[in-house]
């Protein structure tokens, strides 16, 4: 069958999201009609602040097992639907207390996407519950947990290009999903509304932008609990561009309302990589300010964002500032080599914030090192995580994990 744009848009995710999510990602190849997924993910971890307990205690470990099915079609005259159905279990098994899917239940399934899509000329539109890759909407966007979607969209994308070299996308957000529990309307009245462009016009070059517009959001945007709703807009645009063994970026980020006392939240990030035979690396430096809004629309305050310099030693530390802790600078380094059968790669991270009040986090420290590999069409990693987090006046956290995922993709 002829494919639409909106397959493209959708595998997006997969070639810019980068090497955390690469292994875990289910793709739809462009010669396939039907996808899909199984595998699993086991995390050993020591622990956390409502389960303590030593390094590998099953009161402290997930897993999950997973399959993820997925289908596209077109039926004529343009029309077409999809749908991708996603199930989780631990079989019962006595490894580990919680669920590597981010879901209420260890064992469980739903319908993660289903969506009519319409293509006319150099134009797609796809409607109804569906992710949205992190390149295309980077304030609102899908994740994966164990290879099952975290955040759906029931909503509305189009995308054109009629342009040379660029992509014009268009959003409607009415309703946000986790795991096919409703979290939120996302507005009292006209919902999420999203504009967007990615360019290529530039030799090795991409541009990227997307603004949205909320009115009355009733996502309260880290303001207390039954705060009266009110409009909120945000604003992101990254540049990358790649030349010789090198390649340079600039990221920058905006979250402003109307919440009465609250300031806005504007993030940059740059960084400088290069390549040279197997070996890869890369710096990253960032600043946040002190804003009130969050750089994330889905989720809560312990979710990643799309800044560059956020991954999961700073999930739970808060990418973005509620007035407690004044401003965060970040620098991340990464770094890896291409080996037979794999790659290994690591990453060392320092994250300091300002003007911090008692108890609240001065400082963190991250580093990762992983090997991923495949091995008879089984994607699968190994990863090691370590944070160690300061906080004024008290004593500091540290935190271990081991993470081993595998799956294999049809």
């Amino acid at each position: 069958m002829k494919k639409t744009l909106l397959l493209s848009i959708a595998a997006s995710a997969i070639i810019f999201a980068g090497g955390d999510i690469a292994p875990v990602e289910p793709a739809a190849p462009a010669s396939a009609d039907f996808w899909g997924q199984i595998g699993f993910a086991y995390q050993f971890q020591d622990e956390d602040y409502k389960n303590p307990g030593d390094f590998g205690d099953k009161e402290n470990n997930a897993f999950s097992t997973s399959i993820v099915l997925g289908v596209e079609k077109e039926i004529g005259a343009g029309f077409g639907f999809g749908a991708e159905l996603a199930g989780w279990s631990d079989f019962g098994l006595d490894i580990a207390n919680g669920s590597r899917v981010e879901a209420a239940s260890q064992t469980d399934a739903e319908v993660s996407q289903a969506y009519l899509t319409y293509t006319f000329g150099n134009t797609a539109i796809k409607a109804g519950r569906q992710a949205l890759p992190k390149a295309v909407s980077p304030w609102a966007w899908t994740d994966r947990s164990a290879g099952v979607i975290d955040w759906s969209y029931d909503g509305i994308v189009i995308a054109n290009t009629d342009l040379a070299d660029t992509t014009l996308i268009g959003a409607w957000v009415g309703q946000i999903y986790h795991n096919s529990q409703e979290q939120y309307h996302v507005s009292e009245s006209a919902g999420l509304f999203m504009l967007g462009l990615i360019n290529k016009s530039l030799s090795n070059t991409t541009i990227s932008a997307a603004g949205y517009y909320v009115s009355e959001s009733k996502y309260d945007l880290n303001r207390a609990a039954g705060a009266d709703a009110k409009d909120t807009w945000s604003l992101w645009a990254n540049s990358v561009t790649n030349f010789d063994s090198m390649n340079l970026g600039i990221q920058g980020a905006y979250v402003d309302g109307d919440y009465a006392n609250t300031d806005a939240t504007f993030a940059i990030a740059g960084k400088v990589g290069t390549s040279w035979g197997n070996f890869d690396a890369e710096l990253i430096a960032s600043y946040i300010n002190d804003g009130d809004y969050s750089l994330r629309m889905a989720g809560t305050t312990l979710e990643d964002s799309a800044l560059w310099t956020d991954n999961e030693e700073t999930s739970d530390i808060v990418h973005h500032t509620t007035g407690d802790v004044q401003g965060q600078s970040a620098i991340l380094a990464k770094a890896g080599y291409k080996l037979p059968f794999g790659k290994i790669y690591g990453s060392l991270g320092y994250w300091d914030f300002d003007n911090v009040k008692s108890g609240y986090i001065e400082n963190t420290f991250g580093a990762r090192a992983g090997y991923k590999f495949n091995v008879a069409g089984v994607d699968a990693k190994v990863e090691y995580r370590y944070r160690d987090q300061q906080y004024k006046d008290t004593n500091d956290k540290t935190r271990q994990r081991i993470r081993v995922e595998a799956y294999y993709k049809f």
